[in-house]
């Protein structure tokens, strides 16, 4: 299954995609990517041979795909279990690239990963956590409707300054009342 909003996809990641998720994501031990993808958290690089001894944890996951531009490997949309039992899912998304931000990539990836997991999932909510140093982050979860739910004060510390850490969410009903977020979205069910 993948989803489609013109030139732009989101799908599983297959075999023929490692290489490049490494390069973006692995190959530099400080990309410009982690900037601002929580980088109060150590990033190491890796050698593409290490990367691949943990090829299964990418290649058809459900939490993590590819999100493809232009034919090309940009980003990826990921989710994780805050608290499996109560369905509390969180989930995240990273544009490697920089010559594709500010373009609105990522609001139409996640716009589909969000359709995703509500098509496929029994969810009530659907949120991620960021920090206040991400504005473009923060702007995403108001460009698709969700909501502040929590700021926590001063507990992420980066670049000798201390950042809020950021809660967003959106439920459902919140969601499947934006006109917009079927408007260009086609799914396929073939790989």
């Amino acid at each position: 299954m993948n989803y489609k909003d013109n030139e732009l996809t989101i799908r599983p990641i297959m075999e023929e995609d490692l290489r490049a998720i490494w390069e973006l994501a692995f190959k530099e031990s400080s990309p410009e990517w982690k900037k601002w993808d929580a980088p109060y958290f150590e990033h190491k690089a890796l050698t593409y041979e290490q990367f691949i001894l943990e090829k299964n944890y990418w290649i058809n996951q459900d939490h993590r795909w590819v999100i493809v531009a232009e034919g090309n490997i940009i980003g990826a949309v990921n989710y994780y279990w805050e608290h499996k039992p109560s369905k509390w899912l969180e989930m995240g998304i990273v544009i490697y690239k920089p010559e594709y931000w500010n373009g609105g990539y990522g609001t139409r990836a996640f716009k589909m990963w969000i359709d995703h997991l509500f098509n496929t999932m029994p969810l009530v909510r659907v949120g991620f956590t960021t920090w206040s140093g991400n504005k473009r982050m923060m702007k995403l979860g108001g460009k698709i409707g969700m909501i502040l739910e929590a700021r926590i004060r001063k507990v992420r510390f980066y670049n000798g300054n201390y950042y809020d850490s950021i809660r967003m969410g959106l439920l459902r009903e919140e969601w499947e009342q934006h006109q917009f977020r079927r408007d260009r979205i086609v799914v396929h069910t073939d790989h």
